[in-house]
């Protein structure tokens, strides 16, 4: 079955070309210049991906995004006008999986598009053992296969990113990893200093699992190095 996308713009120029480029790739395209009839779609439809931009006139991107969250954890690429540092955080706090400021080139998109496809099915590959598949400590429970995760036998609703960041620190637990290494692993880009997209995605796990940076059970801060999970 196709890869099937949903796309929400108002601007019906930059949804339309984003719907040819994605199409291009032979992705199913679910489009829409209106968010309100977007919400249907999001219900009844099983989606691998959402791209949604930010400023609309009825309903923000960051309520859809909302929306998406409180049941859904398919990858979210937000679209945003504004090359503000704040919209970005408030994305990636929300769930958001990436983001691409406006005027961007549609390749670019693309590209960032079949990223997060990779990342979001990376940890449901099948192996000959069981135990490579599953993460059990503390009360987490991690399973690669479903990408389900259990905290204290309650579910810990993730979002692609956020389990892969969580698998990967809890996989290598006992050794720092540098911002760089995991931002490397996980988003599979080249890491640049300034970005800190994974300080805000480590705050949203800490979020979830009810954890500490001051005093935390699970991730440690190592301050100047990187993160980590104690053995």
């Amino acid at each position: 079955m196709n890869t099937r996308i949903l796309v929400i713009d108002d601007e019906k120029e930059i949804a339309d070309l984003i719907e040819v480029y994605l199409q291009n790739e032979n992705f199913q395209v679910f489009k829409f210049y209106s968010p309100t009839d977007a919400l249907n779609c999001i219900e009844t439809e099983k989606l691998d991906l959402a791209i949604l931009d930010v400023m609309m006139p009825e309903i923000d991107g960051f309520t859809i995004l909302r929306k998406i969250r409180e049941s859904l954890h398919f990858p979210v690429i937000m679209l945003t006008a504004k090359d503000e540092e704040i919209d970005k955080i408030t994305g990636l706090t929300l769930g958001a999986d990436d983001y691409i400021t406006k005027p961007f080139r549609p390749l670019e998109l693309i590209a960032r598009v079949k990223a997060q496809l990779r990342r979001s099915t990376k940890y449901n590959r099948s192996d000959s053992e069981q135990n490579e598949n599953i993460i059990a400590f503390s009360g987490l429970i991690l399973d690669r296969n479903t990408r389900q995760c259990m905290l204290n036998e309650k579910p810990l609703l993730l979002t692609p990113t956020e389990f892969s960041i969580l698998w990967f620190l809890s996989k290598n637990r006992g050794r720092v990893i540098g911002s760089e290494e995991l931002f490397h692993e996980v988003w599979g880009e080249k890491y640049f200093s300034s970005n800190n997209t994974v300080m805000v995605h480590i705050r949203h796990l800490r979020d979830k699992m009810n954890d500490s940076a001051e005093h935390p059970k699970y991730i440690k801060t190592v301050w100047g190095v990187g993160y980590m999970i104690e053995k």
